[in-house]
């Protein structure tokens, strides 16, 4: 039996202790903080304001002591300030409920210590709500969406947002304002295929909580234009060899040929005519009235005029015999009768 009633109160103790464990830590209720001496008393005071530096006034906050209870709350005034006095030493969380404005958005909960016979002074900036951009890409002729269009958005020398159009030819994303009427730049670096990329780059300007529609035009890219004819013209070969204008032709044509017997004076020589499709590095034909070679065809013509000759001076020698004989001897006087 003795056994049974020292084991309870082993029990009980252990758990009250534990118990007491986290009232211990935490902050005092308000009846407490009244009984809280003034010396050890401290205090934290909000002042509310958005980036561009304006105070804000209507957010709303609450003031939660380390088990969670509300340990204050209210309003920031026409000067952006709220305060909440007489609070126990120790860690307290602040958590902002509305900003109270449609430009601006609630800051995230933060922790706040407070210290004996202290102010601990807060300055809580609201960001601006995020622009809504939206691209859009087209064709600048049709106006037919495009995928495939990229774009970097930013301000000064930062890049904040990229967008590349999707299927349907466009994208969406939130842009991060930092006034009330931002000016950013725009400009695309990639575009869609078979388009030419568009170059410049342009500014717009955008508000909190705005929304934004971006739409980028690109022109098709040109074809590839057909190489132009050459103007020289293309040299075919005949397949038949051309007669050279120093050797006779049967035609009578290309050379020259020689007189009939009985002259000595042979036909004009033709000037040569050059053959159509030659190469700039062709060798050049001979002036007129000159031997086109100097081989075996000039023989040729040397031995026929040696010929020519040796027969007309035959002829010669005949006729002056004959006209010897045909004259009567010359008699004593000296006289011819």
């Amino acid at each position: 039996m003795k056994h049974h009633h020292v084991l309870p109160t082993l029990v009980l103790t252990t758990t009250a202790v534990l118990a007491a464990t986290p009232a211990a830590f935490a902050a005092p209720t308000s009846t407490a903080r009244a009984e809280i001496p003034a010396s050890d008393a401290g205090s934290v005071e909000i002042t509310k304001k958005d980036p561009a530096g304006d105070v804000l006034s209507g957010a709303t906050f609450l003031l939660l002591d380390s088990a969670g209870q509300e340990a204050g709350g209210g309003r920031t005034d026409d000067q952006g300030k709220l305060a909440f006095p007489d609070l126990a030493p120790g860690i307290y969380r602040l958590k902002e409920t509305a900003s109270g404005s449609p430009l601006h958005e609630v800051v995230a909960d933060q922790d706040v210590i407070v210290t004996p016979g202290a102010t601990t002074r807060l300055t809580i900036t609201d960001p601006f709500k995020a622009a809504l951009i939206v691209l859009q890409s087209k064709d600048d002729k049709t106006g037919k969406l495009l995928p495939g269009a990229t774009v970097n958005i930013g301000t000064g020398d930062s890049t904040l947002l990229t967008l590349t159009a999707g299927t349907g030819g466009t994208a969406s994303g939130e842009l991060l304002v930092s006034s009330r009427k931002t000016e950013f730049w725009v400009k695309q670096i990639k575009a869609p295929d078979g388009y030419d990329l568009y170059k410049p780059s342009k500014t717009f300007t955008a508000g909190p909580g705005a929304r934004v529609t971006l739409t980028v035009t690109n022109a098709k890219t040109a074809a590839m234009p057909k190489p132009a004819p050459s103007d020289k013209p293309t040299h075919a070969s005949t397949g038949t060899p051309s007669t050279p204008a120093d050797k006779p032709s049967d035609s009578g044509t290309g050379g020259s040929k020689p007189s009939p017997t009985g002259t000595s004076t042979p036909d004009a020589i033709s000037p040569p005519t050059a053959a159509a499709g030659l190469d700039d590095d062709a060798t050049p034909e001979p002036p007129a009235g000159s031997l086109a070679h100097t081989g075996a065809d000039a023989t040729a013509w040397i031995a026929g005029g040696a010929g020519l000759l040796v027969a007309a001076g035959a002829v010669a020698l005949v006729v002056t015999r004959r006209r010897t004989s045909a004259q009567p001897e010359p008699d004593d006087t000296g006289e011819t009768i």
